[in-house]
């Protein structure tokens, strides 16, 4: 794990509120660059059957941080110029009420005021209401494309915007000087390994610059999910994870070879395609091509 990310957490981690350093659940197998984490939202609506993060209670119904704008506020006058702040790693910043509520354009414009770095993770394309503030700021995009089947899409994501509309943002943000990088995440075996050359290619096309990619990991609560969506491969998912599997924290992992074997084929496109490319959460830093893992060398 890293040292220094180690140390920010300890020493100042409990001043913060609402931004805090990033946090991977102590796995040993994160490679994340120091930087702090944002979550303008507790809970997300995207209903994900894969969704790590649904141990909090009510988790399908997002609600914003309470005080969010006083906290951010109070936060970022704790937080060293040039940090940066993830945006967001557990629920994605745009839920439904954003449109009305706006309660994450409200923070952003707040962090805009200050010299920070900027990388946000969403699956929605509802990014692109907020291109005013980003092309003012050192910020870069990274967009989540699991599968560009819609079918597919509808029952593990069933509540997230389309592929199409998160591939048009990325195609937009990209026109308008926002660097983006895509997460094919997760790589679930029987579902969506065999398209991942083709989301190379798509999000390439787009005008992506990085992939980040990682393997499915089992927890109790989205396994039944899958199995109960997917009943056609049930078996395989259990013999796969819990017969085959290792148990590291608080998730099941596939076999090792395998989880290499597939992020390996991923490399090899993204090496063909001219894009960089990296591991989440695998364990296998060998394999990354960029700077950062997460996206981040992405900012300018």
């Amino acid at each position: 794990m890293n040292l220094t990310w180690c140390n920010l957490n300890r020493v100042v981690g409990s001043n913060y509120r609402v931004i805090r350093p990033f946090d991977p659940w102590s796995s040993p197998l994160c490679t994340c660059p120091p930087k702090y984490s944002f979550s303008p939202y507790t809970g997300c609506a995207h209903g994900c059957l894969y969704c790590y993060v649904d141990y909090i209670n009510q988790f399908e119904k997002p609600r914003p941080k309470k005080e969010l704008l006083k906290w951010v506020e109070h936060d970022l006058g704790l937080i060293k110029k040039g940090s940066i702040i993830s945006i967001s790693n557990s629920s994605d910043p745009y839920q439904p009420q954003e449109l009305l509520e706006k309660n994450f354009r409200r923070a952003l414009e707040i962090i805009s005021q200050y010299p920070l770095k900027i990388l946000i993770v969403t699956k929605s394309d509802m990014v692109l209401r907020d291109l005013d503030i980003l092309k003012k700021v050192r910020c870069a995009v990274t967009v989540t494309i699991t599968t560009l089947k819609e079918d597919l899409a509808r029952k593990l994501e069933p509540f997230a915007p389309s592929p199409n509309s998160r591939l048009m943002a990325i195609k937009e943000l990209t026109k308008n000087g926002i660097r983006c990088g895509v997460r094919i995440d997760p790589i679930i075996p029987y579902l969506n390994e065999g398209e991942v050359e083709e989301i190379v290619k798509e999000v390439k096309r787009m005008g992506a610059l990085h992939v980040v990619s990682s393997t499915y990991k089992a927890k109790k609560k989205n396994l039944l999910r899958m199995i109960e969506a997917f009943p056609e491969i049930s078996r395989k998912l259990e013999d796969l994870y819990l017969l085959h599997g290792k148990k590291i924290g608080n998730s099941f992992f596939m076999e090792e070879n395998r989880r290499r074997e597939l992020m390996e084929t991923i490399r090899i496109v993204c090496k063909s395609e001219g894009i960089t490319f990296s591991t989440c959460r695998e364990g296998f830093p060998e394999l990354r091509d960029s700077q950062s893992c997460d996206g981040s060398h992405l900012v300018p």
